[in-house]
Parts: structure tokens; sequence; C-alpha cells
């Protein structure tokens, strides 16, 4: 084999390994993140519902 061959076999077989190892497990950060977009989501439901009350009043 050539050198050139060896460098992108051990190239490639890094970056599988390292991308096989961050994608074990959830970090505190990955948690909190996806807890604050639930949360923001759960906000837009109830602003929405908000509205269409107001929309439902207003039209009566």
């Amino acid at each position: 084999m050539t050198l050139i061959r060896k460098a992108l076999l051990l190239v490639c077989g890094l970056l599988l390994v390292f991308s096989l190892a961050s994608c074990e497990k959830k970090g505190p950060a990955e948690k909190a993140g996806e807890k604050i977009d639930k949360a923001v989501e759960k906000a837009g439901d109830k602003v929405e519902k908000a509205g269409d009350k107001i929309k439902e009043k207003t039209e009566k």
C-alpha cells in the first residue's frame, strides 16, 4: 500500500470512531436545550389558543 492510501484509511477510520463516540449519550447542555425547546413550543401553543379565543370574541 502506498503512503497516501494508508493515510486515507487512517483518517477515515478516525472519523468513523469519533462520529460513533459522539452519538452515544446526550450531555447536560443537550438535555437542557431540549427542555427549553419544549417549553417554548408549549408557550407558543398557548399564545395561539389565546389569540383564537380573542378572535372568536371579537367576531361575536
